[in-house]
């Protein structure tokens, strides 16, 4: 049994642990005047998260990415469930409900879409053409108008990144990559008549958050402030004016960096981004390790989803990106975030102790 586990990578779990710990203390410093229930919550998807965890290590990876097309089709299903059954919350369509159970689709949709090009490149490893480029641009693409219809723009636009690195480590051609990254370019303008106008209204809130400071670019002002106003080392847990005052919303979700960052300012962020690297960092080093095409592939695509979640949560939160709603991996609030991370990170740690 001891010799089944010599792989474990013990350093990604313990970074993993610490960066879901110090976001139990962001998540209680944003949600303990409103409800304790939240940290509750977390703590019981985190257990739910963590019972995937263990079930998925035990199983060889390529068990799981052999039935790619099987999750694929299932997201679709779930995908299609949200316009006739899903919940509305904050203009969008994103929830299904089960009794008292409530999930995000897209959320998995992403991490059973990845798993489907996965097989697919796995399948076709061989013959690099343009053709399987086109097959698995259309497997990316359905799913992706789904999310984008819900509407789900950071979800829908984090499957564009993936989808290339995807062909990257896969071996596609530079000039076919170049080509579909032109082609996407000369087509993105007619993208801005696709969007609601709330979205319309983050993109043009980016360029200037205060041409509309109460509405639309009120949170990303108040975000600003709340990050700028910590300092170098933050004005300590439970005590963010931005925070407890309650000018910061959706801080539990999307906006937690915030908190983070006025109350443990700039060294605390640092350290906090510093775990993360070293996350994505490991991940991307059993990749090195591994010699399985399949299992590099698996490896890449679960560092990019948390990755790419990573730099686009942060980088909203600070302005330098317009918000596009992604949580930020094991520290947002959130059951469906939280399973996926943990998914992911048994697929990591499957692919160093099967590799």
């Amino acid at each position: 049994m001891i010799k089944k586990y010599k792989d474990f990578d013990w350093v990604l779990l313990g970074i993993a642990a610490a960066i879901f710990i110090a976001g139990l203390l962001f998540l209680f410093s944003a949600t303990y005047t409103k409800n304790i229930d939240f940290i509750i919550r977390q703590i019981a998807w985190f257990l739910t998260g963590v019972l995937f965890f263990i079930i998925i290590i035990n199983i060889n990876y390529r068990k799981i990415i052999s039935l790619g097309y099987v999750f694929y089709f299932l997201s679709l299903i779930l995908l299609l469930l949200v316009f006739f059954f899903g919940s509305k919350r904050l203009g969008a369509q994103r929830w299904l409900e089960f009794w008292s159970f409530n999930f995000q689709p897209s959320e998995f949709a992403k991490l059973f879409i990845t798993l489907a090009l996965i097989q697919y490149l796995t399948e076709h490893k061989i013959d690099k053409g343009i053709k399987n480029i086109a097959m698995t641009f259309f497997i990316m693409f359905v799913p992706f108008v789904l999310i984008l219809a819900q509407p789900d723009l950071g979800t829908a636009l984090m499957l564009v990144p993936l989808f290339f690195v995807l062909l990257y480590v896969w071996g596609a051609r530079l000039k076919h990559l170049f080509f579909i990254i032109g082609g996407a370019l000369v087509a993105s303008p007619l993208g801005w008549f696709l969007l609601k106008d709330y979205q319309k209204d983050r993109l043009m809130v980016f360029m200037n958050p205060d041409i509309d400071p109460l509405g639309a670019g009120y949170t990303i002002i108040q975000s600003r402030i709340a990050i700028g106003s910590g300092g170098v080392f933050g004005k300590g847990w439970l005590s963010g004016t931005q925070n407890q005052l309650n000018f910061l919303t959706e801080r539990h979700t999307d906006f937690i960096f915030s908190v983070a960052g006025e109350e443990w300012g700039f060294a605390g962020s640092i350290i906090l981004i510093v775990l993360y690297y070293i996350l994505v960092r490991r991940a991307f080093e059993i990749a090195k390790k591994t010699d399985d095409p399949c299992g590099v592939l698996a490896a890449c695509g679960m560092a990019t989803i948390i990755g790419i979640q990573v730099i686009v949560n942060i980088s909203m939160t600070m302005g330098f990106m317009p918000v596009v709603g992604l949580p930020l991996p094991l520290v947002s609030y959130g059951g469906s975030s939280l399973l996926v991370t943990m998914i992911a990170l048994g697929l990591l740690e499957s692919i160093a102790i099967h590799r």
